[in-house]
């Protein structure tokens, strides 16, 4: 395994912006901007790091941990997310990621997340205000379509919802908390 920094966001600004700012620190790195070109990077450079972000164009970040884990072992993953909370935070951990952060983040706290021996705690707080209905809402779909495997029928039937309701879903951006 090399030093390389694999960062997958579908934001190709965002992505942009933090491999210019590891390139500068004088780490090498490269940018993914879906879970396909990630799995494919991952292979390819087996990367020492993976910064992760939760929301890849309408899909789970999750669902890539174990699949990046299982190309590259030693990698150490870092989750980003916009719509921080405690349940994906704690599934994070659960698959493999090494620290959950809030956006906006700084590139420093991102690379400190990777130190040996920082806890979810130092870096996630608990929001002061409860989440909105539409936010809990989202997030329990979210966390009964992993359970089915991405499976939209599967979920539907879960959620006792019709198909393309659920569709349309998640097609919207994930409510604000």
């Amino acid at each position: 395994m090399n030093e390389m920094t694999l960062v997958v966001d579908d934001d190709p600004t965002f992505n942009a912006v933090l491999l210019r700012a590891l390139t500068r620190r004088g780490l090498p790195a490269c940018g993914a901007g879906s879970a396909e070109e990630a799995l494919t990077l991952a292979e390819e450079h087996q990367p020492a790091r993976i910064i992760l972000d939760l929301n890849l164009g309408g899909v789970s970040g999750l669902a890539l941990i174990p699949q990046l884990l299982a190309i590259a072992p030693e990698s150490r993953i870092v989750v980003l997310t916009g719509y921080a909370s405690i349940a994906t935070a704690v599934d994070a951990i659960k698959l493999g990621a090494v620290q959950y952060l809030a956006k906006p983040v700084e590139v420093d706290g991102i690379l400190a997340a990777f130190a040996e021996g920082e806890s979810v705690e130092s870096h996630f707080t608990a929001p002061d205000e409860p989440l909105s209905v539409d936010r809990l809402e989202w997030e329990h779909i979210q966390r009964v379509l992993r359970e089915n495997d991405g499976n939209i029928s599967a979920t539907a039937r879960a959620l006792k919802m019709h198909r393309r309701t659920l569709q349309r879903k998640l097609f919207k951006r994930p409510a604000k908390a």
